[in-house]
């Protein structure tokens, strides 16, 4: 029993699988899974939700809920303008927990994680933070801030409570670091694709490759590449070489240029 409630049978032994036995099972059925991003309170929680459907209904695998934070140092200007513009609106890190477990509940095939910056883990009490992601069916935790070797309490609540503590690298992470990132991460391991924050054009080619060479040679777990992925043409040259394609700025591009149909048909060309 979770806060009182039981879980459903069918997302209780969902949760008994883990986050990387979900992501290789899911890859028997497709060459490579996607991830998908919402800013949650952005541009509003109706619109977040929408968005989630249209996930579901697209076969989206798993999909990244970001608190927003005043400070977000691996976001770009778009992502930037949209977490001021989030929480100029008023949004609380309550609303953004409550609407977790509600698309978490009525979304049971996706996996879900939470996105956020340390501080928020901190103040709202590192413990209790990820003992609520973990009652709500939250699958792993990315933040970029929580560096691991500084952040042990927030690893081993992780652990305590199965809540994967998702970990970065990229191309510039040097051999001892990807080992150690690699033993440290859980679910999977998120490559940023190039230097710097998320939302500009990343040129996939072969320093891509020597990147994803290097870190299959160390990892222990799935591979994630996010940072610059804008379409299916991207999404192909990835397939074989990671498990995951993560595409977060340019559905929030789509989203404010064209609405809705817009995503929708987005999504449809990534199939």
């Amino acid at each position: 029993m979770k806060n009182g409630k039981l879980l459903s049978s069918g997302k209780a032994a969902a949760l008994k699988t883990s986050l990387a036995e979900r992501i290789i099972q899911g890859r028997a059925d497709k060459g490579i899974q996607l991830m998908t991003h919402q800013i949650l309170g952005y541009p509003d929680f109706d619109a977040n939700y929408e968005m989630i459907r249209l996930f579901h209904e697209s076969g989206v695998d798993l999909v990244e809920l970001q608190l927003p934070f005043s400070e977000p140092i691996a976001d770009g200007p778009v992502f930037l303008k949209a977490n001021q513009a989030s929480l100029a609106s008023g949004t609380t890190t309550r609303q953004c927990m409550d609407f977790a477990r509600r698309v978490a509940a009525d979304f049971p095939d996706i996996s879900f994680l939470i996105m956020t910056y340390y501080n928020i883990v901190i103040q709202y009490g590192t413990q209790a933070f990820v003992q609520e992601c973990a009652d709500m069916g939250i699958r792993g935790l990315i933040v970029p801030d929580a560096c691991p070797e500084e952040s042990g309490s927030f690893l081993e609540a992780c652990r305590e409570h199965a809540v994967e503590p998702v970990l970065i690298a990229t191309p510039y992470t040097s051999a001892d670091r990807l080992r150690y990132l690699s033993e440290q991460t859980g679910g999977f391991l998120y490559c940023a694709a190039r230097k710097g924050v998320t939302g500009s054009k990343t040129s996939f080619g072969g320093e891509t490759d020597h990147f994803l060479s290097r870190v299959n040679g160390y990892a222990k777990t799935p591979i994630a590449v996010g940072f610059g992925i804008q379409s299916a043409a991207d999404v192909a040259f990835l397939q074989g070489k990671c498990d995951i394609a993560i595409i977060g700025t340019q559905l929030l591009h789509v989203l404010e240029q064209d609405g809705l149909p817009g995503v929708e048909r987005f999504l449809k060309s990534l199939q």
